[in-house]
């Protein structure tokens, strides 16, 4: 992605910006992307004495926005739920490209002196807690040199989203040392790919696919997306007509809450109709893709998914553009498996070879969790897999930790903004009475459940890895903005199942 060339003037600081690594840390943020900026902007309002800094593994921030280089590259939520809440969005897009998400971070960060507090090139491989001394002691590797270096933090922050940076899901398909062309992956886009008037074939038919492949019909010969099976598309205005009649008239701050609202609204309106009503939606969803299609042959089975809406995410495509580059002969959608890749491209089951001279491989994402880091407990190695999430942000048994989770049916930031401020009224909290520990405290009576109940592959193979939520609060994982608005910012910071010490060692 384009780097900008004006970056505002940081604003000074009432509180230390460069911090001895030797120093104990009130807070450290794991993770510069969406999630650690904003939780660090929530710390600067919310807990001004605070010692606090982020580690990036990367020499960059932005997180996903900055990794993702490939064409098209944009959000899949609008602006207003996916921006932060204190910080108004100004773009006239509401589906925004990958560019003007990353440039909207980089201003939160400059604006306020986030940046200063980062530390790049930092990869924590693992984080101890000692009870007695109530401090997390992390080992992180220092880019590129691989030196190893301690930092010590009361509290520890993961931010560091839900998916691995170093791998993606990559299937081993059957003759692929075969293909003569080129064989890429969204995650990692060769810089200079040249892919102009030439044949390409996008296996897969997520989220990634339904931006690639109308990005890149622009200019290659042809396009075919490639699917095993369906998924549900869904064409959206780029625009919201509505939030730039506010913003002609209201204060940006207004605007942009108004806005925000609506659309939190919508959102758990058409969620929820979805799941009383699966099959009325389901066909409704298809009627309208359909529509867009003409006399598209075959178009309802392309778009005719095999699951409930909401089962798997459901894929959002600005203005119609996949449907346009379709209907335009740019593009098309092949449903079918692969047999074999050829020398000249992929052998589906039924006999047909598709021809190509490049091969796009979005076949999704590898899931981790807390950043791949090992955990101790006093000693004690911790599995984050056998714990339960306690409302959706800290784990069972672990202490003065939090992690940054978004929603699965909603914009990320939703979820990971509430978290930040529930940290934040948390600190505060254990500062007014004198407490250094805080651990949510597991319950063996209650029922362990699925931490998402998504059928999506990335979300199946991850079973063994992700926590587990329960079957009654305050260990679900609601995927409902304003149930975890009651929970988490209006709820009881000591509801009880939130136990709180004091160290020996203080």
């Amino acid at each position: 992605m384009p780097e900008t060339n004006s970056t505002p003037l940081p604003i000074p600081l009432p509180i230390p910006l460069s911090i001895p690594d030797t120093s104990v840390l009130d807070v450290l943020i794991v993770g510069a992307g969406l999630s650690g900026i904003g939780a660090a902007r929530h710390l600067q309002r919310d807990c001004p004495a605070k010692t606090w800094a982020i580690l990036e593994a990367r020499d960059a921030l932005g997180g996903t926005w900055d990794l993702f280089r490939y064409p098209g590259i944009r959000s899949d939520s609008d602006m207003h739920t996916l921006g932060y809440s204190f910080k108004p969005w100004a773009g006239r897009k509401a589906i925004a490209d990958g560019p003007s998400i990353l440039d909207y971070i980089r201003d939160t960060a400059d604006e306020t002196g986030i940046r200063q507090h980062i530390r790049f090139g930092q990869r924590v491989r693992s984080a101890s807690w000692s009870t007695k001394d109530a401090c997390w002691t992390l080992e992180t590797e220092q880019q590129p040199s691989g030196a190893m270096v301690q930092i010590k933090a009361r509290f520890l922050y993961i931010c560091s989203g839900y998916y691995s940076y170093a791998q993606g899901h990559q299937p081993d398909f059957p003759g692929q040392a075969d293909f003569e062309g080129a064989v890429v992956y969204p995650q990692f886009w060769p810089k200079n790919l040249q892919y102009h008037n030439k044949r390409v074939i996008v296996i897969g038919s997520g989220a990634t696919a339904v931006t690639l492949v109308p990005e890149m019909a622009k200019t290659a010969a042809h396009v075919t997306m490639l699917q095993r099976s369906p998924t549900y598309v869904v064409s959206r205005p780029s625009e919201d007509m509505l939030a730039l009649w506010l913003d002609r008239y209201l204060p940006a701050r207004v605007a942009y809450g108004l806005t925000r609202l609506k659309n939190v609204l919508l959102g758990m309106f058409f969620y929820r109709l979805a799941r009383r009503r699966p099959a009325a939606v389901k066909q409704h969803i298809i009627k309208l893709a359909v529509s867009q299609l003409g006399d598209q042959p075959d178009a309802a089975r392309h778009f005719t998914p095999s699951y409930n809406p909401w089962d798997q995410r459901v894929c959002v495509v600005p203005d119609g553009d996949l449907f346009r580059q379709i209907c335009d002969g740019k593009a098309s959608v092949v449903t079918n498996t692969i047999e074999r890749f050829t020398a000249h491209g992929i052998r589906l089951a039924s006999g047909e070879e598709l021809l190509a001279d490049v091969i796009v491989a979005a076949t999704g994402l590898k899931l981790n969790v807390l950043g791949d880091i090992a955990f101790t407990v006093d000693g004690l190695a911790y599995n984050p897999s056998q714990a339960m999430a306690y409302k959706g942000m800290m784990l069972s048994n672990l202490p003065n930790l939090s992690m940054a989770f978004g929603y699965t049916n909603a914009s990320w930031t939703l979820k990971a903004d509430l978290t930040a401020g529930y940290v934040c009224r948390l600190l505060n909290y254990m500062d007014r009475h004198g407490y250094h520990i805080a651990l949510p405290k597991g319950d063996p009576a209650v029922a362990a459940q699925p931490f998402l109940g998504f059928t999506s592959g990335y979300v199946q193979r991850a079973q063994t890895l992700l926590p587990k939520q329960g079957d009654r609060k305050p260990w679900q994982v609601h995927q409902n903005y304003l149930a975890d608005l009651l929970t988490i910012r209006w709820g009881r910071i000591a509801d009880g199942v939130m136990q709180f010490s004091r160290s020996e060692g203080k």
